[in-house]
């Protein structure tokens, strides 16, 4: 399905996906930084750390060679400084960037490698500051291009100090090459950045298609347009959001049609009686008799708009909050409450068939109107020698109040819509507003409850209210 997109929704659909996307990067961002610097940091504390292994393993090699013996007389050295520098000089074989330094108190005795970096070499300052030592020292040589790290060993021999060995290592070449490595680091990651950039817009933007068909949706729905869906496919969040927004636009679209059907039906059921009373008023004669018959079908057709605008509201208060005032009452008491006032309807025969016990919470008064308007409605559609029967019991947690009549039944045809709003019986005598039964489905609803209906031709019907205990 191809989409048409206005200028404000793609602003509202890229804007959301500019932002998560770019918060998506900003994380990568921070994490790679963070592993950058932690790499980096890793990688000049290893170097260190060599560099202090490198320094120590020198000066305990020549430790133990000033107390050991000179090779080629098989005696110890003594204060022979120069037969140690010899031996110890001619043995090591200096690291790459590595630098042995023999120092005699006379100055400068040898080294290796011969070529010394110009901050140590036999003229710079440090090195006169090494010949005067007195105590090992360790630490790096001042404005060194090679950044070299040093430790200098005074070599002392019956309390005096014969020479000072210095081992040296430039750090240069090496912090060079983490540069160089933190440099790729930082490339691969600006190419990593890049890749997520273009996937997470990818991604974002399916991801953010429903809810760009969502708002497209949103945008063309009027009360002539209910039309459309939305596809949700998985069971995602997006995908439940779809499945709850088309769940939405079917009650919408619902309550629309039974919106404008109840405006068709109210508008009918207005023009009848409008119609009966503009043409009695046209064509009422100048006899008092024929202006008397005319007053009269003309108040009586007045009574029947009011009595339809007053059941109209209450329908229209069902739905409200405040449609009940529950209170706690006595299911014996208040089905003898309705029997009294049902049986002064008619002439009937009348009958109380059980009294349930118990205690139910509800609206007395909404309750006693319910079985009032099914006892009214059993009066019509039963003869004056029939029997109209009230009672009640508890069944299942639930109290059930019952009207039940020997009149001439409904068609089974008739009974699945007679409690839609202004749906009248096939035998209706033309009066009813059919709003009676629709009424009483509506208080049983507001009260978590139900009605039912039983009937069979010629042998009456059995309208039964069920309300739960407790509601």
């Amino acid at each position: 399905m191809k989409l048409k997109r206005g200028k404000h929704d793609q602003t509202i659909s890229y804007g959301f996906q500019i932002r998560i996307v770019a918060i998506y990067c900003l994380l990568i961002f921070l994490s790679f930084l963070t592993a950058t610097i932690g790499i980096q940091r890793f990688l000049l504390l290893r170097l260190n750390e060599r560099i202090q292994e490198g320094l120590e393993q020198e000066i305990q090699e020549l430790r133990v060679l000033v107390r050991g013996k000179d090779p080629d007389t098989a005696k110890p050295f003594g204060a022979n400084t120069r037969a140690i520098f010899d031996v110890f000089l001619k043995r090591n074989i200096p690291i790459a960037n590595e630098y042995t330094i023999a120092l005699l108190p006379s100055g400068f005795y040898k080294s290796v490698p011969v070529n010394l970096p110009a901050a140590i070499n036999q003229n710079s300052v440090i090195l006169q500051e090494w010949q005067n030592l007195t105590v090992p020292q360790r630490g790096k040589v001042p404005d060194s291009r090679e950044k070299i790290i040093y430790q200098a060993e005074p070599i002392e021999i019956n309390g005096k100090v014969e020479g000072v060995f210095v081992v040296a290592i430039a750090t240069k070449n090496d912090l060079q090459e983490i540069d160089r490595a933190m440099a790729i680091i930082v490339q691969v990651m600006v190419m990593a950045i890049a890749v997520t950039l273009i996937l997470g817009w990818i991604f974002a933007g399916k991801i953010l298609t429903p809810l760009r068909l969502l708002t497209i949706t949103a945008r063309e729905i009027s009360e002539s347009s209910l039309q459309r869906r939305i596809s949700a496919q998985g069971n995602d969040e997006v995908a439940q959001l779809s499945i709850t927004f088309n769940q939405m636009l079917d009650r919408l679209q619902q309550a629309f049609i039974n919106q404008r059907n109840f405006l068709n039906d109210v508008s009918h059921e207005l023009r009848t009686p409008i119609t009966i009373i503009q043409g009695h008023l046209e064509l009422m004669g100048d006899t008092p008799e024929a202006q008397n018959e005319a007053k009269e079908i003309i108040f009586d057709e007045l009574q029947r708009m009011n009595r339809l605008i007053a059941d109209l509201m209450l329908l229209a208060r069902s739905e409200q909050s405040n449609f009940l005032q529950r209170e706690t009452l006595e299911i014996s008491d208040l089905t003898k409450e309705m029997y009294a006032k049902a049986k002064v309807l008619s002439e009937h025969n009348w009958e109380l068939e059980s009294v349930g016990t118990g205690k139910i919470i509800a609206d007395r008064q909404r309750l006693v109107q319910a079985i009032t308007n099914l006892a009214h409605n059993a009066t019509k559609y039963t003869n004056s020698q029939g029997t109209i029967t009230i009672g009640s019991s508890v069944i299942d947690n639930s109290a059930q109040f019952w009207v039940k009549d020997t009149g001439s039944g409904i068609p089974l045809e008739e009974q699945g819509r007679i409690f839609e709003r202004f749906q009248t019986g096939t035998h209706s005598d033309g009066k009813s507003t059919g709003l009676g039964l629709a009424i009483v489905n509506a208080i049983a609803i507001a009260h978590g409850g139900k009605i039912e209906l039983s009937s069979k031709i010629d042998q009456g019907s059995i309208f039964t209210l069920v309300i739960p205990l407790k509601t």
